[in-house]
Parts: structure tokens; sequence; C-alpha cells
């Protein structure tokens, strides 16, 4: 029976002159503090500190890289436990073995690499999944699962991470993050991020009822664009007070645009009223957007943006599972001309702060990287998403470095609800990091001093720095 096994030196350099600069530059980040300041993790995981209840509910149904990929393999999504209110453990161990059948369906994406990471790092497995092995892994996993060792908390400490943002609806109490808060017994740090997507899209049929919503909440008028505006400011000063850092934007497109006062309102007014049109509803979009720029030059939150995905691309899929199951797919975007408007009236503000991230690779060095270069204010996102692979990164460091540099990059991004993802995905990270500066150590374009102190900031520095931690 083959063996899993992890090669020390995977992903380094293939020339041995190089993979030795490499391997002293990765020794020297691998044990590094994980900060994970945009994610998806489930908050009530951390603060009800629960036993997870199933391999397929840790490591496949939260997952939509892994489930995805078997989607387009003529796998329901439903056999996998997505959407499902009830999932027995027959169908738990049954989601499981297809995974283990498809195990070749992975081959060649980091999707293989990580699950790989979290068999033979987290839980000592070393079995190749496949049909025949499928119940042996699941029965090695779910024993470890029952024990205090795999509780949520337990993890993350196991697991190196030192700071994890999720990310929550501006209607959402935070009773999970005030939760972990208050108890003297925790001493990570998990953050909310305030994710305001649904409340700026004004021509969707759910708008009015989220707004109403929002307005119940906050005890604040919403009738009006200066009650939107109030009601933002409100619960954005009630997600600080409760440790946010930052604020998370996706849109169809990255445009951020001010209205004249009494053209808002007359938009606002058609949208409460439900007449507003798909392009009137763009363009109020575009000015709750510059409002959000304009609060996060006041209130300091770090404005993230990561437009241009064609969101539930699969009506049918969307209608029976919901949203965040896979079916997003990348779009080209234009930032250039789109952020303008937002970066001649806060670019240069003290307290203004914006990461850009893209899954459209053309603008790295066109676009982003320029910006960057010149906007204190201006940092790249790391690649994520689609693009969170190696070669991707190879790439990205290729297209920016050379006009930003590197300290205008933030750090690496995991953006998972996979939890033991986590530390694969940041690990894969920090290889290629290590690997693209030894390149330039072998070129005699840094010392190895200088890939040293840069590998380090990658990893701590730059996080820290773009997310004001």
């Amino acid at each position: 029976m083959a063996t899993l096994t992890l090669n020390p030196d995977r992903l380094l350099p293939a020339d041995p002159t190089t993979r030795a600069i490499a391997r002293e530059l990765y020794a020297a980040v691998r044990d590094l503090p994980i900060i994970s300041p945009h994610g998806h993790v489930p908050p009530q995981w951390l603060a009800d500190d629960t036993p997870f209840s199933d391999p397929t509910s840790l490591l496949i149904t939260p997952d939509h890289y892994v489930t995805r990929m078997l989607h387009a393999h003529g796998v329901s999504l439903a056999d996998l436990g997505v959407g499902q209110a009830e999932f027995t453990p027959e169908q738990a161990r049954a989601a499981f073995r297809i995974l283990c059948s498809h195990w070749k369906a992975y081959r060649g994406t980091p999707v293989k690499s990580w699950l790989e990471s979290e068999l033979v790092d987290v839980f000592g497995i070393d079995l190749v999944p496949s049909a025949d092995t499928a119940d042996q892994i699941y029965d090695a996993i779910a024993a470890k699962l029952a024990t205090p060792e795999f509780r949520p908390r337990a993890l993350y400490e196991r697991l190196g991470i030192e700071f994890l943002a999720t990310t929550d609806d501006p209607a959402d109490d935070l009773r999970h993050h005030v939760a972990l808060a208050d108890d003297p017994t925790w001493d990570g740090h998990v953050a909310p991020t305030f994710r305001p997507d649904r409340y700026l899209e004004p021509a969707t049929p759910a708008w009015n009822g989220l707004m109403d919503t929002l307005g119940e909440v906050c005890g604040i008028d919403v009738g009006t664009y200066a009650g939107w505006v109030a009601v933002m400011e409100d619960r954005r000063a009630f997600f600080k007070a409760n440790g946010a850092v930052s604020t998370d934007h996706s849109h169809r497109d990255a445009r951020v645009e001010p209205l004249e006062p009494a053209e808002a309102e007359r938009l606002y007014a058609r949208a409460r009223a439900g007449q507003i049109t798909v392009e009137e509803g763009h363009t109020l979009r575009r000015a709750f957007m510059f409002e959000q720029a304009r609060m996060a030059s006041e209130d300091g939150l770090v404005m993230t943006m990561h437009p241009a995905v064609f969101r539930n691309h699969h009506t049918p899929t969307f209608e029976r599972f919901g949203a965040d199951v896979g079916g997003d797919i990348p779009m080209a975007v234009e930032f250039t001309n789109a952020v303008q408007p937002m970066l001649a009236a806060f670019g240069t503000s003290p307290g203004f702060q914006v990461v850009l991230f893209t899954i459209d690779e053309t603008v790295y060095s066109r676009e982003l990287a320029p910006l960057a270069g010149f906007y204190p204010s201006v940092y790249i996102g790391a690649p994520w998403w689609f693009i969170d692979s190696p070669e991707a990164m190879r790439r990205y460091r290729s297209a920016v470095t050379e006009t930003a540099g590197f300290a205008r990059t933030s750090g690496f991004i995991d953006d998972t609800r996979a939890y033991l993802s986590i530390p694969a995905r940041h690990d894969t990270n920090r290889r290629m990091d290590s690997a693209f500066l030894a390149t330039l150590v072998a070129d005699h374009r840094l010392t190895m001093d200088e890939a040293l102190d840069t590998a380090h900031d990658l990893v701590v520095a730059n996080p820290r720095k773009a997310f004001k931690l």
C-alpha cells in the first residue's frame, strides 16, 4: 500500500544552489505564528469549543475548494453535506468515501497539497486516500476528533495561530466574539470583520428587508440616505468596539464614486420604493462604497476590496444550496479609473488604508503595483481564492515587486472556512516566498541578510502593518 509522505523540499527551487538558499530562508520563517486577518471560520467553533462531530463536516463540507471540484466530476453537493440541515453519520462516511475515491481529480492542484498536509501534519496519517483506504482514514480522524487535543481551542494553539479574523454580517450581535473576549480561560485573538455587501446592493430583491432589519437592530430610521449613513456608522463603531480591524467589500466592479446629496437621496428613495433600476443600483452602490471609504478614513478600520466575481454563476445551485458553495466565477476588473475618486479624496489621509485584492492577474503589474507604489494608503492583497496557488504566488511576486517592493503587500491571506487548512495554506506561501527570495539572492539582487529580513516581514510585519494590528 502506498505511503503518504510530505517532501521537506516541496515547492522549493529544483536548482541545488538556489534550493539551499531557499531552505535557509524557509527554516527561518517556518515556525513563525500565523496571522490570518481575512477568513471565514465560524467564531462559534471557538466560543463553544465543542468537539467536531465527524471528519466530513470539518474537512469537506465547509471547504468549497474541495466540494466544487467533486461537483465538477458529477458529485451532488447534497451528498457532501452542503446545504443539509441534517447529515447522518452514515452520510458523512459516504461523503468521505466519495472524496477518497476521487483523489486523482485533485492532482496538480493546491487543494491536494492542503489536504495532504492536514492528513500528515495534523492527524499523523500516512495512508494515500483511495476507495480502499477511505474508511480507515475516516476512523483514524474520527478517533482523534473525540480527544481534547482536537477541540477547536486546542487546535488554535497547536496550529500556531496568533490572530484570526472572521467575516460577519452588520446585523450580527457578535455574541461569540463577546463570549471569547469575556472568557478568562481564553487567550487567543479572534476579531470580527464588518462585511456590508448585502446592504450596499439596493437593486437586489432582499435589500429593503435587510435595511429594515438593520434599522431595527440599531434603532435608527433607515428611510433616507442620511439614515443609511447613520446606521452604517453605528454598526461600524459597534464592530470596532468589539475588536474589528477591517471591513470587507466584494462587488461586481471596483468603482467608488460619490453622488451629489440630492441625487443620492433621490436614488435612495427609489430603492426604498422598490423602483430602482439595475444601473441606478450600481450608481447608488458606488456612492455607498464612497461613504464606506469616508468612514474608514475617520474610524480607522482598514478597507479591503476584492471585486469582479460573478456570484452564484449557476442559478439552480444557488437556489438549492445558497451562496458560498463554489459557484462563484472570476471576471476581468479595472482599478485605475475605478478607485481614483476614492484615492483623490482619501488616498493620503492619515487614517485611511485599503487593501486591493484581485482574481484578475492582468492588473497586478499594470494597475495595482503602480497604485501601491505611489499611495501610502494602498496595499496589494495577496493571491487568494482561485489564485491561492504556488504558480500564482510566483507570478504575483514577479509582477508586483519591481514596482511596489515587498513592503506594500499585505502578507498572506488564507480566506478559508476550512479551519485545519489554515496552516497548510500559510506554509505554501512561506515556501513560495522563500523560493522567490532565494532567486534574488542567487542573482545577487539581495544579500542573504536582506532576504532573511524580508522573509520575516512578509510573514509577520506586513500583515500587522496592512491591517493595523
